[in-house]
């Protein structure tokens, strides 16, 4: 089968990555497998094996427009049958016009809860912002006019995909749960920078407003006078770093939080921390999760993606409610003060994540399949 992929990973394009390595699983089940992808300017068109990678440099303003034309001409000199949009908003809609009257069946990917409600609100608590909600909005009724069109639709969870059935109901194709593919070997943890913590929180990921870490911030300034020795590590880059240490100043928390920025053993510094914390207003899936609880530490997390699906709140992990500082706070306090729960909960959880990968079997086949039901 010869497959196009329209994504927006530039990792794709270091052969050493882990982006790499799932495209050329994709490509070794798939048989012939090209990509078009944003790039930085030095990346160059190149064949590793049945994979073929093809980088596009345009502004935003340009970018559905030159994924569209590039996607077009590879369809139509390589034979493409299937094209696979990384998401149904920009990607999905260049797919859509790149494939129209070629014969090439459209595949969307849904990677995250673009049907949560949080997904169009605007900002948070500390920092209203339009910006995003507006884009949002847009990307919203795009995907209104994508799916309807598609062949098949794949989605990372069973949350996003009864948001699509509730939404779109017979107007669309029966969306495919196929998880993200996670790696289950567990790194040697890495010690955290010098600290005089004595209980250690971290967060890893994208510091972007839908993240919300000023809320895993604030939960930390209400618990702060009780237990003054409590930390928190940020690892992960983003358009919300300067604002998020401008709030730990402003809060007296600039000794109490620690910026690490992108860090390439992540998943290893988790497991010497006290507890993984996650504050996210959506997530489609969440892979930080099932890393942290194969680390074995305690979690406490905002009940997105597959929280419930794959761990139980109160049994698995700790769960708040999106935007609710306070309820964070007092999941810090009974994890610092209830050894039994500190001890239990990340027991339970790397069983249940363990027996959710085991259950998750051959991604790449399953990928391959799926794409192989949107051919027909």
């Amino acid at each position: 089968m010869k497959v196009l992929f329209v994504s927006n990973d530039p990792m794709i394009f270091d052969a050493a990555s882990a982006a790499r390595g799932r495209m050329r699983a994709y490509a070794a089940a798939i048989g012939e497998l090209h990509i078009i992808s944003s790039a930085n300017k030095d990346a160059r068109e190149e064949q590793d094996g049945n994979l073929f990678l093809y980088p596009v440099n345009a502004w935003k303003i340009f970018r559905i427009r030159a994924f569209a034309k590039r996607a077009r001409e590879l369809i139509l000199a390589h034979g493409i049958e299937v094209v696979s949009a990384q998401d149904p908003f920009e990607h999905g809609f260049a797919a859509l016009r790149a494939a129209q009257g070629t014969g090439a069946k459209l595949h969307i990917q849904v990677h995250t809860d673009f049907l949560s409600p949080w997904f169009v609100r605007s900002g948070n608590w500390m920092s209203p912002s339009v910006r995003m909600p507006f884009l949002n909005r847009w990307r919203r009724r795009i995907a209104d006019r994508v799916l309807p069109r598609a062949d098949g639709i794949r989605t990372v969870s069973e949350r996003v995909k009864a948001s699509l059935v509730e939404r779109y109901g017979s107007s669309i194709p029966k969306p495919s749960v196929i998880p993200v593919s996670v790696d289950e070997r567990v790194p040697p943890p890495v010690r955290l920078p010098a600290h005089d913590f004595t209980f250690a929180l971290i967060t890893v990921g994208r510091l972007e407003p839908e993240k919300r870490i000023e809320d895993i911030i604030a939960a930390l300034k209400l618990v702060s006078n009780q237990y003054p020795m409590i930390g928190l590590f940020i690892v992960g880059e983003g358009s919300e770093r300067g604002r998020l240490e401008r709030m730990t100043r402003t809060l007296g928390l600039a000794d109490r939080v620690i910026f690490l920025g992108e860090r390439a053993d992540a998943r290893a510094l988790v497991a010497s921390a006290q507890a993984f914390i996650q504050a996210s207003a959506y997530e489609g899936y969440s892979r930080t999760l099932i890393e942290a609880a194969l680390a074995k530490v305690p979690i406490i997390t905002t009940d997105v993606g597959i929280v419930g699906e794959v761990f139980k709140g109160y049994e698995d992990v700790l769960s708040a409610p999106v935007a609710d500082p306070t309820a964070l706070s007092l999941h810090i306090v009974g994890l610092i003060e209830d050894n039994a729960v500190r001890h239990e909960l990340p027991l339970r959880a790397e069983a249940s994540a363990l027996a959710h990968l085991a259950s998750v079997g051959d991604i790449p086949a399953r990928i391959t399949e799926d794409l192989a039901r949107a051919k027909m």
